[in-house]
């Protein structure tokens, strides 16, 4: 008996144990990937803004690579952004995602090769190339482009109806609280017709022959008169004091 309770003791510390080194790694991993995105953040923030220094301080070859590079990244980063954005409410960006992604394989092998091309001594053979990487450049942002404005226009598109759909039904919603006066009024005009039918056809004055007080009270005994109806306006009348 003590050695099983021994046995199932180890079991449970080694379980407690087990579960503490699997929180530190998911804790540490979590940790790494924030400060890699923190790092990557920095990184591309320095690169930007190098890159704008040069397309701004440098003429020729060298401020005409800068500028190609910073149109490049400035395109692509805001397209990735509005796709991871669009697609938490719209699954249907999957299928753009993953052509984003073929798309973005040919940016960052422009950005490699425009990135190496700063470094080149040989000037003049990269104003050769100049027309065949703005081309290409192009091409690349025009598609990013035409990705992000066409997500855009989805999401406000899906805004624009679900907000002609809400103010629809809260327009039908309005014209139901609106509806106050018929159903009352109908309500009045009945009760009163009916309280007037009651005079009406009320028992007539005096008693009638044959008949005495005493067979009169025996009869309202039997058949006690509807008290009358009671209007919502009216107040309950407290009993007169006797004292």
């Amino acid at each position: 008996m003590e050695a099983a309770l021994i046995i199932f003791a180890l079991m449970v510390l080694f379980t407690f144990l087990g579960l503490g080194v699997y929180a530190t790694v998911k804790v540490v991993q979590a940790t790494k990937r924030g400060v890699d995105r923190t790092i990557t953040q920095a990184r591309r923030t320095v690169e930007d803004t190098t890159l704008r220094a040069k397309s701004f301080g440098q003429v020729g070859v060298a401020g005409a690579l800068a500028q190609l590079r910073l149109d490049l990244r400035t395109s692509m980063r805001a397209t990735e952004q509005a796709l991871q954005d669009g697609v938490r409410t719209d699954a249907s960006l999957q299928e753009s995602i993953a052509l984003f992604d073929r798309l973005s394989a040919h940016g960052r092998e422009l950005d490699d090769e425009l990135k190496r091309l700063e470094q080149d001594p040989d000037r003049g053979r990269i104003a050769e190339r100049l027309p065949d990487l703005r081309e290409r450049t192009a091409k690349i942002k025009q598609a990013a482009d035409s990705l992000r404005w066409a997500a855009r226009d989805r999401a406000q598109r899906f805004a624009q109806d679900d907000l002609s759909t809400l103010s629809e039904q809260i327009e039908v919603e309005s014209d139901a609280l609106r509806d106050w006066s018929r159903e009352p009024v109908d309500d009045l005009a009945a009760a009163a017709a009916a309280w007037d039918a009651a005079q009406a056809n009320g028992p007539a004055a005096g008693p009638a022959a044959g008949t005495g007080p005493g067979t009169e009270q025996s009869r309202a005994a039997l058949n006690p008169a509807a008290p009358a109806p009671q209007y919502p306006w009216q107040k309950t009348r407290r009993p007169e004091s006797t004292t």
